[in-house]
């Protein structure tokens, strides 16, 4: 039997193993953006450093940051192989709305073929996938590359820290290839490579109005309601096409061409198993575009939250002095976060009504990137894929944001290849997340194949 084979045979027979071990990661609650899980958070780093150190990493370390560390480690045995930077993070989404949870979020539960969690997708299932990759090369002699792996805490913040941190470990980091385990795939027998990523640019809007909460049978109709006042102005960001009407927005927006055109028309969803995994009766977007084309290679204004007077049971009636709105724009290649940023500004001093002031806080950004389709670590991911499955990946270009592409390609100077076996369907950031077992268990088997073909 062939190392490879032996490998693929090891992780096979423990699978029972790597459940167990997945269901005790993904019961830390390690939510970033909660103060209150800073020491899960802290847990979280250290179980993936205790991961690193057994499978006999050398110079493990959690490492500070402005923020929530980032876990390193390094296992540099292949002489004269390639180095690759195996990159994930350890933080996942706050669990709102609770109740609509079957299972409790941090309790993971098994239904079928799927097993239920908070973060089990996203993406604590695709990071311990690869360990258990390497796992399985470890115990046959050794990994037949050199490895780095880096797990940060920060990503569902938009990376915050993560910029510094690379400038400032740029030595350690040094590779020749990075792996992003944030990824997902199609269906399950259809796997697919993120070849572009959309950035990201997330604001909150202020509006105030009086000096406080006000009684609105004396005061309304008399003054200008900042919670009515922000509502037409969102209303006012589209048009009736779903256009975004910030000035210049598509100015940097490139035209499709034919061919790409054609290769988003392979995506196999179809607009009523869109609406199917999504819950909704009727899709909506902008028009002349596809639902592919409008998830991936088309740039969005979502409004994430909105804030304002009194939203708990009962009567009360304000008129309130504040609202405020959580604005995410997913941004397409050539787009750039500071330029959408004055673009919003613009169109809240040409649209805002002198009844009320504004204030714009920018809250995450993440530039937008496209990675070299021919590169010798896609060539290895795409034959690991289709070693694997048995079909030929479908390239796709991708309506999430994940910082570390563009961050690694502009300070470290090397592609990402993106590589990871989730599915649409998974409700990550949603209610009941799940991770399907048996794309996971196929996500560690094409893990071993890569990590061979890059050798």
């Amino acid at each position: 039997m062939t190392p490879l084979n032996q490998a693929i045979e090891y992780a096979k027979s423990n699978h029972a193993r790597y459940l167990s071990e997945l269901k005790e990661l993904c019961a830390i609650p390690s939510i970033s953006t909660l103060p209150a899980h800073k020491a899960d958070m802290q847990r979280a780093a250290e179980w993936f450093a205790n991961q690193l150190t057994k499978l006999g990493f050398k110079n493990v370390d959690v490492l500070p940051t402005g923020g929530h560390p980032v876990v390193f480690g390094e296992l540099l045995n292949a002489p004269g192989k390639p180095t690759i930077l195996v990159y994930g993070h350890y933080d996942v989404q706050p669990v709102d709305p609770l109740n609509e949870w079957v299972s409790p979020p941090f309790d993971p539960t098994l239904r079928g073929d799927n097993l239920y969690a908070r973060g089990v997708s996203d993406m604590k299932g695709q990071i311990h996938a690869c360990l258990k990759a390497i796992e399985s090369w470890v115990k046959q002699g050794g990994s037949p590359v050199n490895l780095k792996v880096m797990v940060e805490g920060e990503e569902e913040l938009g990376s915050p820290n993560l910029g510094a941190f690379i400038a400032k470990h740029k030595d350690k980091l040094k590779c020749d290839v990075v792996l992003n385990v944030d990824s997902g795939i199609l269906k399950p027998d259809l796997p697919s490579i993120v070849c572009g990523l959309r950035g990201l640019a997330y604001f909150e809007i202020w509006v105030r109005g009086p000096a406080h909460d006000l009684h609105s049978g004396l005061f309304g109709g008399s003054l200008h309601n900042p919670a009515q006042a922000l509502c037409e102005l969102i209303a006012g960001m589209h048009d009736a096409n779903g256009h975004i009407t910030l000035p210049g927005f598509y100015d940097k927006v490139r035209v499709l061409s034919e061919e790409e055109r054609a290769d988003h028309a392979r995506t196999p969803h179809s607009d009523d198993e869109w609406k199917a995994m999504s819950g909704v009766s009727q899709l909506y977007g902008e028009k002349g575009f596809t639902t592919p084309e409008r998830v991936g290679v088309r740039p969005t204004l979502e409004v994430n939250g909105i804030l304002s007077g009194f939203t708990g049971d009962g009567i009360k009636t304000v008129l309130p002095a504040k609202a405020m709105a959580k604005i995410s724009m997913r941004l397409v290649p050539y787009q750039d976060p500071a330029e959408v940023e004055q673009q919003l500004k613009e169109y809240l001093k040409r649209n805002a009504p002198s009844t009320v002031t504004w204030e714009v806080k920018a809250m995450g950004t993440a530039h937008p990137v496209l990675v070299e389709r021919d590169s010798p670590g896609m060539r290895a991911a795409i034959a690991a894929l289709q070693a694997t499955f048995g079909v030929k990946p479908v390239f796709k270009l991708e309506g999430g944001s994940v910082p570390v592409v563009s961050m690694v390609k502009s300070q470290l100077g090397v592609d990402a290849v993106q590589m990871g076996f989730g599915l649409p369907d998974d409700n990550f950031h949603g209610p009941n997340e799940k991770l399907h077992l048996p794309s996971y268990y196929r996500g560690i088997e094409a893990f071993i194949r890569f990590f061979e073909l890059m050798a």
